[in-house]
């Protein structure tokens, strides 16, 4: 009876020193690493455009020589408010990163991208592409006023 009682502990810390398994798990895994996020101005697969002015009510803007900070400040409000869920000033997230902007785009087309994102999506050559880029997550219309969509764009000024 020892002889098996031994027999079975030398072969059961045979079986415990031996390789050790990695078991994988099904289902859903998170990495918690940080990673680096780039910053792009441009995207390759979408052209600078300063002359389209886009599809919409808006045929003409005019900024001032400076930055409208009251009207800027409406504007940040509304921005902050409403597209921060998918824009940040220097990182792309859903849609693209709007520092530069007026560096990229008209100020008219960016009126019209925020007042007619629906017309401007089926019509127009830069949201087309930008869809494509963005994996064709649809700008939403935020139903703003031509007033709203000015502050707006006197905001962008100033990122």
């Amino acid at each position: 009876m020892r002889k098996i009682l031994a027999i079975l502990a030398i072969g059961g810390l045979m079986i415990s020193c031996g390789e050790k398994k990695e078991e994988k798990k099904g289902g859903f895994e998170m990495n918690r690493a940080k990673k680096e996020v780039k910053s792009e101005a441009v995207s390759e697969g979408v052209p600078v455009d300063l002359d389209n002015k886009g599809v919409g009510p808006i045929t003409s803007v005019e900024f001032g020589e400076t930055v409208d900070a009251d009207l800027a400040a409406k504007g940040e409000k509304t921005f902050n408010t409403i597209c921060m869920a998918c824009h940040m000033a220097e990182q792309r997230m859903i849609g693209p990163a709007l520092k530069g902007v007026y560096e990229r785009r008209s100020p008219e087309w960016v009126m019209n991208m925020i007042l007619n994102p629906d017309r401007m999506l089926k019509e127009d050559p830069i949201a087309q592409a930008l869809l494509k880029e963005y994996n064709n997550a649809i700008m939403l219309n935020q139903n703003l006023s031509e007033e709203d969509a000015r502050a707006v764009a006197e905001y962008l000024r100033t990122m």
